[in-house]
């Protein structure tokens, strides 16, 4: 007999083991906050999706480009939700988005018409990217996607897209997480810039 018990028994226990871990830990919820953190969250947000969808329509409308993007969505419940998470601080917010359309719009142009493996790449490659150089950032894997699955608006950008609408939202989502995340008394906006 082998160490360890009998023939079998130890690929059994190893994915006994590994589904255990699909169980969670037992940590319960997470906390409630006060209703002034939703209040705060909630003027954040939409004052800086606000901002992005009012120029996105005045300004970029009539040209053809946009500036309004699902994944600053997700950067607003970041930024306004969470904004002392590492991931919510400015260099992986501005990092992030425009690292990973860099990384989407390369992965368009070469594998476009491979659409599958092309969008696969996009957000693996930008997760790895953003890993390597410490942007990470969750919606930064959303832009990736974006460049390649977007519409042919989108892809008509090419690299235009890292700029407008992957730098220029972000940006402004920025400018108006410094000012309101700071009116509150309890936060502060950002822990580091770097």
């Amino acid at each position: 007999m082998r160490p360890g018990g009998p023939p079998g028994q130890r690929p059994a226990q190893a994915l006994a083991r590994y589904l255990a871990k699909m169980r969670g830990a037992s940590r319960g919820a997470p906390p409630r906050v006060g209703n002034a953190e939703v209040f705060w969250s909630w003027l954040g947000s939409l004052v800086g999706i606000g901002l992005v969808a009012w120029l996105n329509g005045i300004w970029l409308a009539e040209t053809d480009a946009l500036l309004l993007i699902g994944s600053l969505g997700a950067s607003a419940v970041l930024l306004y939700g969470a904004p002392r998470s590492p991931l919510a601080q400015p260099r992986n917010l501005i990092g992030g988005h425009v690292l990973s359309a860099c990384v989407g719009v390369s992965a368009w142009l070469l594998l476009g018409p491979i659409p599958w493996l092309a969008a696969a790449l996009a957000v693996s490659t930008a997760i790895a990217l953003m890993h390597l150089t410490r942007t990470l950032h969750p919606p930064g894997g959303a832009t990736a996607l974006i460049a390649v699955i977007g519409s042919d608006q989108v892809h008509a950008l090419g690299y235009l897209f890292v700029l407008v609408p992957a730098a220029l939202g972000p940006l402004l989502m920025l400018l108006v997480a410094l000012l309101v995340n700071n009116l509150a008394p309890g936060r502060h906006y950002p822990e580091s810039w770097f």
